[in-house]
């Protein structure tokens, strides 16, 4: 009589520990998307301010300076550095609305690579 309580107490235990393994596995993962999350947004508004950039561009061209201050490869480079930052603050107040769309379109194709990556594990 004592062994099988014994024995069922550690098999209660046992299911027990797996429980708790399978939430802190469960709560591991949604860290980890949360990360992916983080990174795909991060990715995302990147993307957007680089768009940006590029697009305002052809804006600054024809803008002309003049000596003492203007012209040379260090007004390129200041351009580019200027073109840059008003790419990422404009982004950053999401009028444009094109990171939203990146995101939503790089975790639907994760979701994919992950549920082909799932299948052939299986």
């Amino acid at each position: 009589m004592t062994e099988n309580l014994m024995s069922n107490t550690t098999l209660a235990l046992l299911h027990a520990s797996q429980g708790d393994t399978n939430r802190v596995s469960n709560g591991l993962k949604a860290l980890e998307k949360s990360k992916e999350l983080e990174k795909i947004e991060s990715a995302a508004q990147d993307f957007e301010a680089m768009f940006i950039a590029e697009m305002m561009k052809p804006m600054f061209e024809g803008i002309s300076t003049e000596a003492p201050f203007g012209g040379g490869k260090g007004e390129e480079v200041f351009r580019s550095l200027l073109l840059q930052e008003y790419g990422r603050l404009v982004s950053q107040t999401g009028s444009i609305g094109l990171t939203s769309q990146v995101k939503e379109e790089m975790i639907r194709i994760q979701e994919q690579v992950n549920i082909k990556g799932n299948s052939l594990d299986e």
